[in-house]
């Protein structure tokens, strides 16, 4: 195997598929990516055997062949070259050559035929949407996702199509944030849930413009993006029914400039419990009033102005689920909808259902 190439195009697909590799791995060889050359391209393929990144990028081949490197170290290899400078990689024995201007590095090699491969994925569902779209319902919901749950199928994002719209669900078991946008090209109907580094990876690699290919299968999701390839297993569960979780006519509705309220919850949460968060809302009419405490027996007290005409009465919420719904809404106004002490809240923009965001309240 050998080929020559412009540093810059053999860096944008290795940091393409970086992010997989693993620091501490169980197997050798997935602290290693994959280098095939092939009809006047190189493939680089990471993969941490939940999710595959493939990447590509035309070179001059002067020898076909397949060879797995240290991927970390070979980045930064090529990241540490001049600019511009001409890579040659050239597999000398069990040994990879990388030259680059005056700079010459070996490295160890292990087989290919080692290298964790994963099988064709047989979609059953293939749409095309926007790259910004997409971007959008992930970063609408997946602050929501469960962290090393025990209910592992809440360490992940739900991902669904009804053949009209795409929806995006999160949930950690306190909190839900649901978004959801229109599909261009017409799909089937299909629930899958992606695993949490899947879906962060995902993020990652979406840019603004442009569009992507999305396949699911029965095991795995495919998102091709441009010249990179990414393919995560499925999470094997059944989603909550989070449609019982949504309050559907909350009784209380309170309005407020988002900006003015985000403001006044961070200032109040200076002072909340560090472990507990737990923050007391009291509703008044057209205001409200936010209270802290934590254990040093310090306090913190901010009064808002609202709409709101309702009934009186106190809840409380953990101040950071409120604010990540806050700052995944567009616009300049929130909708709060309530309905007492021991319901859950509704957040989102007013006269809006695309995002929805749902706080459980808390006992202080």
């Amino acid at each position: 195997m050998k080929f020559t190439s412009e540093r810059e195009r053999i860096l944008e697909p290795l940091q393409a598929v970086i992010g997989v590799v693993e620091r501490r791995q169980t197997m050798p060889i997935l602290a290693n990516v994959l280098l095939s050359v092939r009809n006047g391209s190189l493939a680089v393929t990471a993969t941490d055997l939940e999710v595959e990144l493939v990447a590509s990028a035309a070179v001059t081949v002067q020898q076909e062949g397949d060879i797995t490197v240290p991927g970390r170290k070979l980045l930064d290899i090529v990241r540490a070259l001049p600019d511009k400078a001409q890579v040659t990689l050239t597999l000398e024995g069990e040994k990879v050559l990388v030259r680059g201007g005056k700079s010459r590095f070996t490295l160890t090699t292990l087989p290919a035929a080692d290298f964790p491969a994963v099988e064709e994925i047989n979609p059953t569902l293939r749409f095309e949407v926007d790259q910004s779209a997409l971007k959008k319902l992930i970063d609408k919901t997946h602050f929501s996702m469960a962290q090393q749950d025990v209910r592992y199928y809440l360490n992940g994002l739900l991902l669904e199509s009804d053949g009209k719209k795409l929806r995006a669900v999160a949930t950690d078991g306190h909190r839900l944030a649901l978004s959801e946008m229109e599909l261009v090209t017409k799909a089937g109907a299909q629930q899958v849930i992606v695993p949490r580094k899947g879906v962060l990876e995902l993020h990652r690699l979406i840019g603004a413009e442009g569009g992507l290919t999305v396949e699911v299968g029965s095991n795995h999701i495919r998102v091709t993006i441009g010249d990179i390839r990414f393919t995560s297993k499925l999470i094997d569960g059944r989603f909550p029914e989070y449609g019982r979780v949504i309050p559907q006519k909350p009784q209380q509705q309170l309005r407020a400039d988002r900006e003015a309220l985000r403001r006044a919850l961070q200032r109040t949460s200076i002072l909340a419990n560090e472990k507990y968060r737990g923050i007391r809302v009291a509703l008044r009419q057209n205001m409200i009033m936010l209270t802290a405490h934590n254990p040093e027996q310090e306090e913190a007290e901010e009064e808002v102005e609202v709409i709101y005409s309702g009934d009186e009465f106190e809840v409380g919420f953990n101040v950071n689920y409120l604010l990540d719904a806050l700052a995944a809404i567009d616009g300049a106004e929130v909708e709060v909808g309530l309905t007492d002490s021991n319901s859950s809240c509704l957040v989102s923009a007013p006269g809006s259902q695309e995002s929805r965001y749902v706080v459980m309240p808390m006992r202080l």
